[in-house]
């Protein structure tokens, strides 16, 4: 009898638990068996794993074969186990000598000539693997992504036999080196691109400066998405820790974003289509959905009223919790969503409501039943809303304006944030109650002007305290300690629905 023990890992949501592949050759009828609640991906193995042996001129043993995958509860699935499964028959028949694979983990896809595939989910493998103190193999097309981790030796390798020959101790491959980290100072798309809208040019930079979710209603082509789509390139760039966990989730969705990889906070925009579980995640073995991939990021919903409102509910819990928890009947997992919304709509179905042109004719009952597509309760955590008029034909067709580029408005909001992370430890959009008393206390004036915008706008409790957070995010943009009366009209005045 043989036995032989190799370790790779699983994908459990955002986590990479480990799991020990443990290689049986006994005797009796030829036979290969693999236990441990393999789906059926992995039963498939088998027939990689032998074509790939004969193929890089092993032997594949005649005998009764039994892998275990261990821990046996815990559910497996796809082709991340092929390598370590291939390793463990090597070394279980004396192939590979004994103990050659100790200190490893192996994760790759085999293919039928002995190549190896790229998997899903490397970077939480890559970051499990070095908490444990192992080295790593990898298909050559996944080191990209393990490099971002440090302290990790990665081997990167393009053959079962180029594997073999490593353990054998013939032909050592070299450590892949680390990835150099993003350059942070790529701004794609320019702020002083937008001609006009100075309103909601200001509500985007409030919003950048304290991570507050924004509404921005008009027209038909007066700007909206063009706006938008510039929030980006005046957020702060992703810093070391934040790029790790939003590459994690991107890996384990098996998304590819050059973007990520120059520090570019994602940018997520779904069609209004989408399914409930495409934006929040799900699934039988479940997947992060669109509002875990705009994590640290932005999630831009265009045409907000077309979403269906059951897809729209679904985030009410993101937007408060900064997290998703999906739960199935054999397992659950949780993914990060602390995701910046922003959103644009049309004031009325046919768009031009409020415009100078005077084109609308939509009845008010038209009006209503538009509007009410979006709850209240989904209206009352967004915390700023403006509106966005259409341009005249002189301010379009005229001279080219001076405008701020995206690289100033970015100083100021990284300067805010600066503020923000040294006297509370967050940004202001994520203050809990403590931390709006402590950090958000008013003067008299102010809470009379408070108190005066409570009952004239019926604001909610919830409303109240993000007018608090966009003041104090106003304040800390102009560099002031205390919430000033003009801090706090402004963000009255942006919290007043432009519809």
């Amino acid at each position: 009898m043989a036995l032989a023990i190799v370790h790779t890992r699983a994908q459990l949501g955002i986590q990479s638990p480990p799991v020990a592949v443990e290689v049986h050759l006994s005797g009796g009828l030829p036979s290969f068996s693999i236990v441990g609640m393999p789906e059926t991906g992995v039963k498939e193995s088998r027939e990689r794993v032998r074509s790939s042996l004969l193929n890089c001129g092993f032997e594949f043993p005649a005998r009764r074969i039994t892998v275990n995958l261990a821990p046996a509860d815990l559910p497996k699935e796809g082709g991340r186990y092929d390598l370590a499964i291939a390793v463990g028959i090597l070394l279980a028949s004396g192939q590979l000598p004994q103990g050659c694979a100790e200190g490893y983990e192996f994760l790759a896809e085999l293919a039928l000539s002995g190549g190896l595939r790229s998997v899903a989910g490397v970077l939480p493998v890559a970051l499990g693997c070095r908490q444990a103190g192992r080295s790593l193999f990898l298909a050559t097309d996944s080191v990209q992504e393990a490099g971002l981790v440090t302290g990790l030796r990665v081997f990167a390798a393009g053959s079962l036999l180029e594997v073999s020959n490593h353990l054998a101790g013939a032909n050592l491959l070299s450590a892949a080196t680390a990835s150099d980290w993003p350059n942070s100072d790529v701004i794609e798309a320019d702020m002083a691109d937008v001609r006009g809208q100075y309103q909601a040019k200001r509500a985007l930079e409030i919003a950048a400066g304290g991570g507050h979710n924004l509404l921005l209603c008009g027209p038909p082509g007066s700007g909206k998405s063009m706006l938008a789509s510039r929030l980006p390139g005046i957020l702060p760039p992703l810093i070391a820790d934040e790029l790790l966990d939003v590459a994690a989730i991107y890996s384990i969705a098996g998304v590819k974003d050059s973007r990520l990889y120059t520090g570019i906070r994602p940018f997520r925009t779904p069609h209004h289509t989408a399914s409930a579980v495409a934006l929040v995640g799900g699934g039988s073995n479940p997947r992060p959905g669109e509002i875990s991939l705009a994590h640290q990021g932005v999630l831009f919903l265009d045409e907000l009223p077309e979403y269906s409102r059951q897809v729209l509910e679904v985030m009410r819990e993101p937007l408060e919790s900064g997290v998703i928890n999906i739960s199935r009947a054999a397992l659950q997992a949780s993914f990060p969503a602390r995701f910046q919304l922003v959103a644009a709509m049309n004031p009325c179905p046919c768009g031009y409501r409020g415009d100078q042109s005077g084109r609308c004719r939509c009845t008010p009952d038209q009006v209503q039943r538009y509007q009410a597509r979006i709850s209240g309760p989904l209206l009352d955590r967004i915390d700023l809303q403006s509106w966005v008029p259409g341009l005249t034909p002189e301010q379009l067709m005229g001279p080219a304006e001076t405008s701020e580029h995206s690289a100033d408005i970015r100083t100021r909001v990284v300067r805010a944030r600066d503020i923000q992370q040294q006297r509370q430890g967050c940004i202001n959009a994520q203050l809990d109650v403590n931390g709006l008393e402590q950090h958000c206390q008013l003067g008299s004036e102010q809470e009379q002007l408070l108190m005066q915008a409570m009952s004239r706008m019926g604001l909610s409790a919830r409303a109240t305290h993000r007018v608090l957070k966009v003041s104090r995010t106003i304040a800390d943009l102009q560099g002031e300690a205390d919430i000033s009366s003009a801090a706090l009209l402004e963000a009255i005045g942006l919290r007043r629905s432009p519809l």
